[in-house]
């Protein structure tokens, strides 16, 4: 019983967590670029939640990617632009949904 709970609690915190730009930029983009699939996610409840998921996976590749950059001698934000460049597409502007 106390696992289920704590997973719950998990659960609720996160989904209570605020959409930083990051989520903001990803809704935007996925709801102009794949409206089949933001239905989908509000028709289940699971919209803010995969949001989230991408805002945190952005924030922590960038982050990572970033500091190798820098070890090779790039500026922060010249680090900050490749990182951004390199993983954008791959959570937040994800490609146009076929018709």
């Amino acid at each position: 019983m106390t696992t289920s709970s704590s997973t719950f609690l998990r659960r609720r915190q996160k989904l209570m967590m605020p959409l930083t730009r990051y989520g903001l930029m990803a809704e935007k983009h996925w709801r102009e670029h794949r409206p089949k699939m933001i239905q989908e996610l509000e028709a289940v409840g699971r919209l803010h939640e995969l949001l989230l998921e991408a805002q945190v996976k952005t924030e922590d590749e960038m982050d990572t990617l970033r500091r190798q950059l820098m070890q090779q001698g790039l500026t922060a934000q010249q680090a900050h632009d490749q990182a951004w460049e390199m993983v954008r597409e791959k959570y937040i502007l994800l490609p146009a949904e076929n018709d």
